[in-house]
C-alpha cells in the first residue's frame, strides 16, 4: 500500500478553511489510504474548494473513499485502486502525493530513498501521460529527492513547468509556529515562522529571527527549539514507538497547503505559503531546489521571495544545510537518469 506516507494561512484550518470566490476545483490524492491519506483526505472532503476527490492507492482507497463520502459537505467522492490510476488521474487539477513507506524508528528519510524514489517515479510517470497539466503537491519522503525525481521524469516525457510542481514542507512551519508558542505561552494562530531550505533534519533553516515572538530566543533554548524543528519527525517516530511516523501532522499539513494553492488558483492574491520548489535562490551553489515562502497565483508559482537578513545563527544553519540539500537533489536527478 501507498502509506507513507504563510503567511496568510498560518491558521487556516485552525479557524477553518478559507474559500475563495469559486469552489470548483478536482483534487486527486495518491496514497490515500495510508497513514497520511486518511486524514489529509477526510480534512479535504470540508475544504468547500474541493468539489471533487478522487482517492487512488494500491488497495484500501474505494473504502476510504466509501467512508469519507458520508461526510456532509458537497464534494463528490471516488475511490479507485491498482490499475485504475487513468481513471483516478484523468480531470484531476490538483494532485497531492503522500504515497511511500512509513518511517520507522532508526530510519533516516535517506533511507525510505529505495522505495519511495521508485514509487515516486512511477507516480509522475502516470500524471505525466494522463494530467500532464495538473498542479502537483509531493509528500512523499525524501523530499529533498523526491521533487527532483518528478521534475526529471516530467523532463523527460516533455512536460515539466517548474511553476506547477512542489514539495511540501508546510509541516516545518506548522511544527515552528507550535513549538515556538509553547515556549512562549502565545497562541500559535499569531506566530509566523519562516522556515527555509529542505525538509528533512540539518536541511530545515528555521528564521526565528524574523519573527517577533522568535527574535530573543537564545542560548541553549534556541539551540533546543530549532533542534525540536529540524527532527520533530524523530519525536513522533519514537513516541509511536515502531508503528508509524508523523502522519496526522502532516495531514494537516497537506490540507492546508492544498487549500492555499487552490485560493490561488481561483485568484486569491497575496497566498503565500513556504514550499520546495525550483528555484534559483541558491541554484549558483548547486542548489536547484530549495524551500522558502512562495507567493502562489492562478499560474503555481508566482514569486519566489529571497530568505531575507539573517542572524549569525541562521547563517550558519544555512551553510550546514546547503551541502546536504545539493546532494538530496543530485541523487533524485540520478536516480531517474541513471544508465
Amino acid at each position: 500500500m501507498f502509506s507513507r506516507s504563510v503567511a496568510r494561512s498560518t491558521s487556516t484550518l485552525a479557524r477553518g478553511f478559507a474559500s475563495s470566490a469559486r469552489a470548483n476545483k478536482q483534487v486527486a490524492v495518491l496514497g490515500a489510504a495510508g497513514g497520511i491519506g486518511q486524514p489529509m483526505s477526510l480534512l479535504l472532503k470540508t475544504d468547500p474548494l474541493v468539489t471533487g476527490l478522487r482517492l487512488y492507492d494500491i488497495r484500501g482507497a474505494p473504502g476510504v473513499a466509501a467512508d469519507i463520502s458520508h461526510v456532509n459537505t458537497h464534494s463528490e467522492v471516488k475511490g479507485f485502486e491498482k490499475d485504475d490510476i487513468k481513471a483516478a488521474l484523468t480531470g484531476a487539477e490538483v494532485v497531492i502525493i503522500p504515497a511511500g513507506v512509513p518511517r520507522k524508528p532508526g530510519m533516516t528519510r535517506d533511507d525510505l530513498f529505495n522505495t519511495n524514489a521508485s514509487i515516486v517515479r512511477d507516480l509522475a510517470e502516470a500524471c505525466a501521460e494522463y494530467c500532464p497539466k495538473a498542479f502537483i503537491g509531493i509528500i512523499a519522503n525524501p523530499v529533498n529527492s523526491t521533487v527532483p525525481i518528478w521534475a526529471e521524469v516530467y523532463k523527460k516525457k516533455g512536460v515539466f513547468d517548474p511553476k506547477r510542481i512542489f514539495g511540501i514542507t508546510t509541516l516545518d512551519v506548522v511544527r515552528s509556529s507550535r513549538f515556538l508558542g509553547e515556549i512562549k505561552g502565545a497562541d500559535p494562530k499569531d506566530i509566523e515562522v519562516t522556515v527555509v531550505g529542505g525538509h528533512s533534519g540539518a536541511t530545515i533553516v528555521p528564521l526565528l529571527s524574523q519573527t517577533a515572538q522568535g527574535k530573543d530566543v537564545s542560548g541553549e533554548t534556541y539551540k533546543a527549539l530549532v533542534n525540536r524543528i529540524q527532527f520533530g519527525g524523530d519525536e513522533v517516530v519514537k513516541a509511536k514507538a515502531g508503528t508509524g511516523s508523523a502522519t496526522l501532522s502532516m495531514g494537516f499539513a497537506g490540507a492546508r497547503f492544498t487549500n492555499s494553492l487552490i485560493r490561488a488558483l481561483n485568484g486569491e492574491s497575496g497566498v503565500v505559503e513556504p514550499t520546495f520548489v525550483k528555484s534559483p535562490l541558491y541554484e549558483s551553489e548547486g542548489v536547484e531546489y530549495f524551500a522558502s515562502n512562495v507567493e502562489l497565483g492562478p499560474e503555481g508559482v508566482k514569486k519566489i521571495n529571497p530568505v531575507g537578513e539573517l542572524s549569525a545563527e541562521e547563517q550558519e544553519l544555512l551553510k550546514a544545510c546547503l551541502p546536504d540539500l545539493a546532494k538530496n537533489i543530485k541523487k533524485g536527478v540520478e536516480f531517474v537518469n541513471k544508465a
